[in-house]
């Protein structure tokens, strides 16, 4: 049997987000894109902050499963620029999912919200973020997104 794979703490965003521009039922779900307006990092292996402008292209599914896929940049401490694609999910109960959908706010323990992000940087100090795989977990808040950023060991 091979080794079970370990999880190492890389670090926490706080990711500002804008009012959702809902796009309307398509013939893939609901689409909404989500503006990215700013935020923080801050952990043991990354500090910096979230660059305005990215963004977060959602679909709903009829029973409620959000497919993310955002693309935004870190700015790290000391200038060098890290590229984010983060995908992921988000499910739960209907009247919760409902309320997080009119930005309201909703107990993070009733949401099942985990993202697979992956990172590019021109940085060489920052290269190992390029060979690994990284899983996240999620909240949502009405004005942020909030992660916690693992490292797969």
């Amino acid at each position: 049997m091979l080794g079970v794979p370990t999880l190492e703490h890389v670090f926490d965003a706080r990711i500002d987000v804008a009012v959702p521009v809902e796009v309307g039922v398509t013939v893939a779900g609901a689409r909404r894109v989500i503006a990215i307006t700013g935020g923080t990092v801050s952990g043991p292996a990354l500090s910096g902050r979230v660059m305005a402008g990215g963004a977060d292209y959602q679909t709903i599914a009829g029973d409620g499963l959000t497919r993310l896929h955002a693309r935004y940049v870190i700015e790290a401490e000391g200038g060098a620029l890290i590229y984010v694609e983060n995908t992921g999910l988000r499910f739960g109960p209907p009247e919760a999912l409902e309320r997080l959908r009119r930005g309201e706010p909703v107990d993070p323990a009733l949401i099942y919200f985990r993202t697979a992000p992956r990172f590019e940087t021109a940085a060489p100090h920052l290269a190992w973020m390029q060979t690994s795989l990284f899983l996240a977990t999620g909240a949502r808040a009405p004005d942020h997104v909030a992660l916690s950023v693992y490292r797969v060991g």
